[in-house]
């Protein structure tokens, strides 16, 4: 099943939580600035901010942050910087799931405000991604971390891949890789849930279509092999999916997820809680999981929960992650197919 039109009815949930993340962490210029980690700007919060803005149909904000991320972020081969500091990008490195968002939001964005010039700009960043940012092994084409991850063993996260996204790119510009990458990445997230109950925060995928978790980008993290606050967003981009296989494998995470504690923010990748904090990102993820097993009831807890715990403990993260776990999950005005009706 293709991804379907949007529509204009947010719920007020929804609209509450997309309009805190706009009003507390976007400024009048555009920039989408992370409070709570030194004031830095990375183009995955420029891409969620334009997701959300799309979904509530402000047009200004919209217009104000893909102006700021063009001016300071988007680089010669149309990828964008992922990391601006100070005034200047200080990593120039791209991101791959930055670029897909906010390749996804153009697409909405040309939709929703009837914007030709916007899908042509979504049209290009994603042909950048594919680009610069997949490449070719015995699972099909996958998308890498970033053009800095090509590689073999390629540095993978599970968690940037979005079919929705995929399908709309395909609708917007008849690019078949597109397909390619769907079919790609479903299998390589079906391999990783084969191998370990809950998927990786980081791995790595070789030509030979063998996956392995690893502690971090590259092996280089210090936190060692765990489901955290980057894999928490698997289940929410699968769940949210049009077709069923896709939601299925999202339903495979919800068992595991359901471990007391169930709002861990930090787990193994059996499912046991690693330490005692908790995030919101990994409350809308439990709440995806649930949500694509059909335990409805859990699910919409486990979205209260999330925005209890940003009322609390205000995060940029947590910000962007409880509105669009409810914009996925809740309503179609970001194309796909939402599984759960508040």
């Amino acid at each position: 099943m293709s991804p379907v039109s949007p529509v204009s009815h947010v719920s007020p949930s929804a609209e509450r939580a997309g309009r805190s993340f706009l009003d507390g962490y976007v400024d009048p210029d555009g920039r989408v600035v992370r409070r709570d980690q030194d004031g830095d700007t990375v183009s995955e919060g420029q891409a969620y901010a334009m997701l959300v803005a799309v979904a509530l149909r402000d047009h200004v904000t919209f217009d104000a942050i893909w102006s700021w991320t063009r001016q300071h972020l988007l680089r010669p081969d149309q990828t964008l910087s992922w990391l601006w500091r100070d005034g200047a990008v200080v990593d120039a490195s791209s991101a791959s799931d930055a670029d897909l968002d906010a390749a996804r939001a153009l697409v909405m964005g040309g939709r929703v405000f009837a914007d030709p010039e916007l899908t042509a700009a979504g049209v290009r960043l994603g042909r950048a991604i594919l680009d610069e940012e997949t490449v070719n092994t015995a699972l099909g084409r996958i998308m890498v971390a970033g053009n800095w991850a090509r590689q073999d063993p390629h540095t993978y996260n599970p968690s940037y891949s979005s079919p929705v996204a995929f399908g709309l790119l395909h609708q917007a510009s008849g690019d078949q890789r597109w397909m390619e990458l769907s079919a790609g990445s479903h299998r390589a997230t079906r391999a990783f849930l084969d191998r370990d109950p809950l998927p990786p925060d980081w791995g790595q995928v070789d030509s030979k279509g063998r996956v392995r978790p690893t502690a971090g980008a590259a092996g280089r993290g210090s936190d060692g092999v765990q489901y955290g606050y980057d894999a928490a967003r698997l289940p929410l981009r699968y769940a949210e999916s049009c077709e069923s296989q896709d939601v299925a494998l999202a339903s495979r995470l919800s068992a595991a997820l359901s471990q007391p504690p169930q709002h861990a923010a930090v787990r193994s990748l059996n499912g046991e809680a690693i330490g005692t904090l908790e995030s919101a990102v990994a409350m809308a993820g439990l709440a995806a999981a649930k949500a694509a097993a059909g335990d409805w009831s859990g699910s919409k807890a486990a979205l209260l929960a999330a925005d209890e715990l940003q009322e609390q403990q205000p995060s940029y993260y947590g910000g962007a992650w409880s509105a669009l776990g409810r914009l996925l999950l809740t309503d179609r005005s970001l194309g796909g197919c939402p599984p759960l009706t508040l």
